[in-house]
């Protein structure tokens, strides 16, 4: 008798860095037997030697991509959880040469969605299938259930869909997935939940700053205070985290570590996508673009250090006296963050979902901005307890135009805007900077005014370049000849 040949995986993954490691963990913990692959082959034994540790889980180490490949049952669906660019590029190659009309690939790295849509068409020439799957929530959530945001061939999304549903976060409504839609649909919607992370981390980066150094407030108090948030309103995975940071201790010398870490931050671009792509789409996104301006300039750490010696040799004094001597009220000042905090974050996030509509009608996606709210709910790390609220609004009315103007929103930001005005009036005069929350309230300014003063500026154009401008007062374009009657 013939040996019975061993059983075959449901599913692959190739990629064993952090993100795949997790991934390809959480799959197999899931019951659905998984074959892993990477070129470099002590990433595959470690992988397995996790796999054992963590409970004898049903994962087949492989060391050859046509091993790989011919290891896992048809029609195939593959992961590759590499570094987006060239390097997918050469994945893919090595795995389609053993691959078979019908099967499906799986892109979970942050891709640019135009690579993706390059190569949803070259698989389609070899009659494979193609997904562009952004997947959020870190190492943790990979692990133990991130968001996943899968676009492209809705046959490769079914045919996976089981496996997705159980592997992604689970919330009160359902699994943090759905089919996002046609094309490089799911790269573009996790590059933007991207930019809206970053406008989050700005925000609270700035709170921090404020309550800090207006309100000479410890980091043990700083612990508490966002300890207590997180049980409100602004109860989140970034909020939560940040309490956290603020209670470790430095192994070395016991004081506070965050204070001993360098003002320099790093990115990995999809925030500066998401900033460009505003900008192709004419969509306002001035906090998410503020986010991404600090990061340049918290780069030029030198240049800032002496850019301040010059600053105080000219005189400049650190910051401003209190207003008439008023000693600040550290319990309204809390408050007055919290509330300036949440009605920036409201903002961020209507500019995230206003380009996110944008790109949805110039590319034909049809995407549903209430179900991506839904999907942000868990193991992404902007989930939070309001993405619940932005749901409903979306839910209340497909087509809101933004989302400050849903009637429970506008409520909120009309009962929030003065401790918000409060709060980045006090930041100014003590000379420090909310560029966030300043965008934020610019953009709530600028939205609800029913006139704005780009009148002068279509007067200006037309003066100097003959652009023609338009009447409130009757129709057409018009064009004057300024210089002639103003100089009568």
């Amino acid at each position: 008798m013939e040996a019975a040949s061993p059983a075959l995986s449901h599913i692959g993954l190739a990629g064993l860095a952090v993100m795949g490691q997790n991934l390809a963990l959480n799959i197999a913990e899931k019951g659905f037997p998984i074959s892993v692959y990477n070129r470099t082959i002590s990433k595959v034994d470690e992988t397995l030697d996790r796999a054992q540790r963590e409970g004898k889980l049903p994962l087949i180490g492989q060391y050859t991509p046509r091993d790989f490949v011919l290891s896992i049952e048809k029609p195939r669906s593959i992961i590759i959880l590499v570094k987006a660019g060239a390097p997918v590029d050469q994945t893919i190659a090595a795995l389609v040469a053993h691959m078979d009309a019908g099967d499906t690939i799986i892109d979970g790295g942050n891709e640019w969605y135009e690579n993706t849509e390059r190569r949803i068409q070259e698989a389609q020439s070899k009659g494979l299938l193609y997904l562009g799957m952004g997947v959020s929530g870190g190492e943790d959530g990979a692990r133990h259930g991130p968001s996943l945001m899968p676009g492209g061939s809705y046959q490769a999304y079914m045919n996976i869909k089981d496996i997705l549903e159980r592997v992604a976060a689970q919330v009160e409504d359902g699994p943090c997935v759905t089919y996002i839609g046609e094309g490089g649909s799911g790269n573009f919607v996790k590059m933007v939940h991207n930019g809206i992370e970053y406008g989050d981390m700005q925000l609270i980066s700035e709170a921090y700053d404020v309550l800090k150094n207006v309100g000479g407030l410890s980091n043990g108090e700083l612990a508490e205070i966002f300890s207590e948030w997180n049980k409100g309103e602004l109860e989140s995975f970034l909020i939560e985290i940040t309490a956290d940071i603020f209670r470790v201790k430095d192994e070395d010398e016991g004081d506070e570590l965050v204070d001993k870490i360098l003002d320099k931050t790093g990115m990995k671009g999809t925030g500066k996508w998401t900033v460009q792509q505003a900008a192709e789409l004419s969509v306002a996104a001035p906090t998410i673009a503020a986010s991404l301006d600090i990061r340049y300039m918290s780069g030029l750490k030198e240049e800032r250090e002496a850019a301040s010696k010059v600053f105080k040799e000219a005189g400049l004094v650190e910051e401003v006296e209190n207003v008439k001597g008023e000693a600040v009220d550290k319990k309204m000042l809390i408050d007055d963050v919290r509330q300036a905090l949440y009605a920036s974050k409201i903002c961020s996030y209507a500019q995230g979902m206003n380009l996110l509509r944008a790109k949805s009608v110039e590319k034909g996606w049809n995407l549903n901005l209430g179900e991506l709210a839904r999907i942000w709910k868990g193991g992404c790390i902007i989930r939070a307890v309001f993405l619940d609220r932005i749901k409903k609004a979306y839910q209340r009315n497909p087509n809101l135009a933004n989302l400050v103007v849903d009637p429970e929103f506008a409520r909120e930001m009309v009962q929030k805007q003065a401790a918000w005005r409060r709060v980045v009036r006090l930041a100014m005069l003590k000379g420090i900077s909310t560029p966030g929350m300043s965008a934020s309230l610019q953009y709530f300014d600028t939205y609800r005014r029913a006139r704005l003063p780009a009148n002068l500026v279509q007067a200006q154009r037309d003066y100097f370049g003959a652009h023609t401008y338009e009447r409130i007062d009757r129709p057409g374009s018009f064009h004057t000849e300024w210089s002639k009657l103003a100089r009568k």
